[in-house]
């Protein structure tokens, strides 16, 4: 199935991959790709529109990331963001100097008549983030917009359908700044709005089912919700052809992976193998505090785990992993930057003798699975519940990990959990999780002294993850959960609640 495609030209900058999101969200697909994809490989994929991302550099550096000319040459519309301005100006002979008073943050913007500002507001607020600004205008370009500090906010060459601006329209915080991001989609690219979800799990299945024929398949599960859709694809393309290898590594929240075995092998009928290793991974695991080695090692034994397994089965033609956009975009497209490995982004070691890898999600957002997960039958609250990391409570767990500690967490993480469904609060958070920290404190239970940990409890709420503000969650809620860990579990006189935002925090403690 072919789409009309956008393509979001990254200079390395913080909100590239929810320039493309977004770009989704208004019904057209969109991929991400470093700056320096040669201009034949863009015009292969014949793009309808072309978006820069803005980036942390200053276009006048000696090694400034830039393009050609000929990318602004060859009809295809562009729309320049932050530094994708800055480049626009600068490669089409127009002058970028620095700001003599930088704007960051909120800003009001007086917006001119432009195809791109249809609908919007002219007097209006905008996200700024720049110490650049273009301050001379290239041949047949027109100014569309103003602040305080920069004349230049915005520019236009309509002839020629480039655009650009100097804010931030993707983030939440430039208000209609969607109403922007779908003028340049629909009025100027003529766009048609043909990515769908529904038609996208529907056609992957046909795809799948007529690439596999009648040989054999099998899945690579962690129990999180990625795998959970890309296998749930895979049984509604082949059915039995399928085996699913769910590798429990003793890490995962109270009763998931009894969840997780219901809904494959009851509710759909899967051929699925439980390895109950968790054993295995706690001994890998034992003494070790520092987060990354935490992850390293989950990570390595994960694979040798299923390596195992797998022989057993017998020869395999195809692999199914479940790898998303974000995994592909985070490990590097081309010469960008890695922002952090991802073990399944090219495949499991060759020790495992496949045929092939399937990555039927690849392509998709997160919210885009979750979206796949629903048209496929999975269950909401398999399909919904609470991002997890791949490593699970070892990065929640501060310090050294033990059967105890993993225990005590299962625990407190549940309690939080059901009282934040019972309070009706669920669809209101976007994340919200326990941690058990490596403080211990002095408490009095009973006519005792006690000394025990300290839960810390997190939730956020944020459109974007990129920043996220902590969740006002009413006080009576709040005393409930503290109550019920302390008096439902063991080792824990001490519940504090976490009320940092995202910035300068990250959502997850380690």
């Amino acid at each position: 199935m072919e789409h009309q495609l956008v393509i979001v030209l990254d200079f390395g900058g913080q909100y590239n991959q929810l320039i493309a999101r977004r770009v989704r969200d208004l019904g057209v697909y969109s991929e991400v790709l470093s700056y320096k994809t040669p201009i034949e490989k863009i015009k292969e994929k014949a793009p309808i529109g072309i978006i820069l991302t803005g980036g942390p550099n200053s276009v006048n550096d000696i090694n400034a990331p830039i393009i050609g000319r000929e990318f602004f040459e060859i009809g295809i519309p562009v729309l320049g963001i932050c530094y994708g301005m800055q480049v626009m100006g600068k490669v089409l002979e127009g002058e970028v100097r620095g700001c003599e008073t930088r704007e960051f943050g909120l800003t009001n913007i007086d917006y001119k008549d432009s195809f791109i500002f249809d609908g919007v507001d002219k007097i209006n607020d905008c996200w700024m983030s720049h110490g650049d600004y273009v301050a001379e205008l290239a041949h047949g370009f027109s100014p569309i917009a103003s602040t305080s500090a920069t004349p230049i906010a915005a520019m236009e060459n309509a002839e020629k359908n480039l655009y650009a601006v100097q804010f931030h329209p993707e983030v939440e915080h430039t208000k209609q700044g969607n109403k922007i991001l779908q003028n340049f989609l629909y009025k100027v690219c003529g766009a048609k709005g043909d990515w769908k979800m529904s038609s996208f799990a529907e056609y992957t299945i046909a795809n799948l089912k007529e690439k596999i024929g009648d040989k054999k398949v099998l899945c690579a599960m962690s129990g999180g919700v990625d795998s959970s859709v890309a296998a749930m694809l895979l049984h509604k393309a082949v059915g039995k052809q399928l085996t699913c290898v769910f590798v429990d590594h003793g890490l995962l929240r109270k009763d998931e992976g009894d969840e997780v075995e219901r809904v494959f092998t009851k509710e759909f009928d899967v051929n699925l193998i439980r390895v109950n290793a968790g054993d295995e991974f706690l001994g890998k695991l034992e003494g070790v505090s520092e987060p990354e080695k935490k992850r390293k090692i989950i990570g390595e034994e994960f694979i040798r785990v299923f390596e195992r397994e797998a022989k057993k089965i017998g020869k395999v033609d195809f692999l199914v992993q479940g790898t998303i956009y974000p995994d592909v975009i985070e490990s590097g497209i081309g010469d960008a930057a890695v922002i952090k490995s991802h073990h399944n982004v090219g495949g499991l070691p060759d020790v495992v003798d496949f045929e092939a890898i399937l990555e039927p999600l690849r392509d998709l957002f997160k919210d885009e699975v979750r979206k796949v997960g629903i048209e496929v039958g999975l269950p909401e609250s398999l399909v919904w519940r609470q991002p997890f990391p791949g490593p699970g409570l070892a990065i929640r767990i501060i310090g050294d990990i033990t059967k105890e500690k993993i225990e005590i967490l299962q625990l407190a993480d549940w309690i939080f959990r059901d009282e934040i469904e019972k309070s009706g609060l669920a669809r209101e958070l976007s994340q919200y999780f326990a941690v058990l920290t490596g403080m211990r404190s002095v408490g009095v239970m009973g006519d005792g002294r006690t000394y025990d940990y300290t839960i810390a409890i997190r939730a956020v709420t944020t459109t974007d993850f990129m920043t996220a503000d902590w969740a006002k969650i009413p006080y009576e809620v709040l005393g409930r959960i503290s109550n019920r860990i302390i008096n439902e579990g063991k080792s824990v006189n001490r519940v504090v609640y976490d009320i940092t935002s995202k910035p300068p925090a990250t959502i997850e403690w380690e």
